[in-house]
């Protein structure tokens, strides 16, 4: 089996990465939006700002993407990882593109010194869910959304 090979994202995956991205807001039910397409992508290429992405690619292929981002964190007095996005195509579920952008995040967070990496999942993500399992322990903490003041 040939192996999965994860890479900063390029100007060239476009396409693909639209695609995908396109699979990742289908999963949570948000609508299509070129303009958020539009956003995004040129987020992952603006050097300035702070969302950074990668690519999981078989066989040349991109089958999973990752956006992520520094944040501080005060109560260590260091920096940690957030990823926000993590979407393997339906097709290429258990190709272990998956752990492999989580692998490389913590290659990153080493190379960075970041503290650790984190993310949150919907807690119905048993697919995912399983995965974030056989990778690290799931955390304490309770997440609360609160929305701008009207």
């Amino acid at each position: 089996m040939t192996a999965v090979i994860v890479r900063d994202i390029a100007p060239g995956d476009r396409d693909a990465w639209q695609n995908l991205y396109r699979g990742y807001r289908d999963f949570y039910g948000k609508p299509h939006d070129d303009a958020i397409y539009d956003r995004v992508w040129q987020w992952l290429h603006d050097a300035t700002h702070e969302t950074r992405g990668l690519v999981a690619e078989l066989d040349g292929t991109p089958i999973g993407i990752g956006h992520y981002r520094t944040f501080a964190r005060p109560i260590d007095g260091g920096t940690g990882l957030y990823l926000d996005d993590l979407f393997t195509a339906a097709e290429a579920r258990g190709t272990g593109a998956g752990t492999a952008i989580l692998h490389r995040l913590a290659e990153i967070a080493r190379d960075e010194g970041a503290t650790l990496v984190r993310w949150i999942t919907a807690e119905s993500n048993e697919t995912a869910r399983r995965l974030y399992d056989r990778v690290t322990d799931q955390t304490a903490w309770v997440t609360y959304d609160l929305k701008p003041a009207e």
